[in-house]
């Protein structure tokens, strides 16, 4: 039996359910399920708050590794990110947390740094390891992850982006209305030549933008020219300023830039102050995501607002509604805001 040390050096013995329905005078099968949060209701409160403070008192930890042997389960979800450092992810992860920890589940994080090759590793090491369930963050369209591992076996939602195939549970934003306000936004302040750097095209988040901004452009009378866009093969700073030099070599007049994603912007930004053109004032610039920090760069970004907490959150249940045994596929889609900063300004009108 698992034991520790005592102050005065001896071992002493882990507390376990016995020792809490001992003190408690109840059978070790009720305190079983008033300490777990999903059998709790089963009991009667009064005395699952007595067991509750005695396993407290006691100092009473779970053993996991029992509970794995006996239920076949691990309360680990996977978490693979394709960028950890994205300012976007964080608060994904706490909202995973959130919907997980209620129930004693824990996350479980991988990085992939947008390497679908160590994607697949991870995914495939975290199964082997007994994880209940995978939440993937950085797929693209056509994934064959999924189908590697077998969602029959390991329940495996997408957060932020999503698969072509619909019947892998996602949780994503409403991108064709986020574009459409964005768009709407950059034509009432007089911006008709409008360029755009699309994401990368085998993500859902990159075709899905790309063609709702290709499907609005018309609607909003600025789709008579050839639409003028660069498109990105990470969603970096870095090719934010590639692709907006791209865009400058061409040398096609343009007022505004959309940028599919927030590091996009302020890559573009980045590299218009180093050919010391102003931002608002020569070309204005939008992002998408509304990432932290954002408002408080200079200029501060007007972006699209989507929800990173909630996704997580939302992400995070359907996990645990799968692992219960739920069988359909379930896709939330969370709606988005636009929030205007001193990234844009309307264009001075000419004598």
């Amino acid at each position: 039996m698992t034991t520790r040390e005592r102050s005065d050096g001896k071992a002493r013995r882990r507390v376990t359910l016995r020792d809490i329905a001992e003190a408690a005078g109840v059978h070790a099968s009720t305190v079983s399920r008033a300490l777990d949060p999903r059998t709790r209701h089963l009991i009667n409160p009064a005395v699952a708050q007595t067991i509750i403070d005695i396993s407290t008192r006691l100092n009473y930890r779970p053993n996991a590794a029992a509970y794995s042997l006996r239920t076949n389960r691990s309360r680990t979800i996977g978490v693979i990110l394709p960028d950890i450092e994205n300012p976007i992810f964080p608060p994904m992860v706490r909202g995973i947390e959130s919907a997980l920890l209620p129930r004693g589940f824990f996350a479980l994080l991988g990085n992939t740094d947008g390497d679908l090759a160590r994607e697949r590793d991870l995914a495939k090491s975290f199964v082997s390891r007994g994880i209940d369930g995978l939440i993937l963050a950085g797929v693209s369209r056509d994934d064959q992850i999924v189908a590697e591992i077998g969602p029959e076996t390991t329940p495996i939602v997408t957060v932020n982006r999503r698969l072509d195939d619909k019947a892998v549970s996602s949780v994503v934003h409403m991108d064709d209305s986020g574009v459409l306000r964005t768009l709407t936004h950059l034509v009432s302040l007089g911006h008709r030549r409008i360029a755009v750097i699309s994401g990368p095209q085998n993500t859902s988040t990159g075709t899905e933008r790309h063609e709702s901004f290709l499907r609005h452009r018309a609607t909003l009378g600025i789709g008579d020219e050839d639409p003028l866009v660069c498109f990105a093969d990470a969603y970096t700073e870095s090719e934010g300023e590639r692709c907006l030099e791209e865009l400058i070599a061409r040398s096609v007049p343009f007022t505004a830039v959309m940028c599919a994603n927030d590091r996009l912007a302020i890559g573009a930004i980045v590299a218009l102050e180093r050919r010391n053109i102003r931002c608002p004032q020569d070309v204005s610039v939008t992002g998408y995501n509304d990432m932290p920090m954002v408002d408080r760069i200079h200029p501060a970004l007007t972006t699209i607002r989507i929800q990173q907490y909630q996704m997580g959150v939302e992400a995070g249940r359907i996990a645990l509604e799968m692992i219960d045994g739920a069988s359909e596929p379930r896709h939330v889609v969370l709606p988005v805001e636009l929030v205007i900063r001193a990234s844009t300004r309307a264009i001075p009108a000419r004598d």
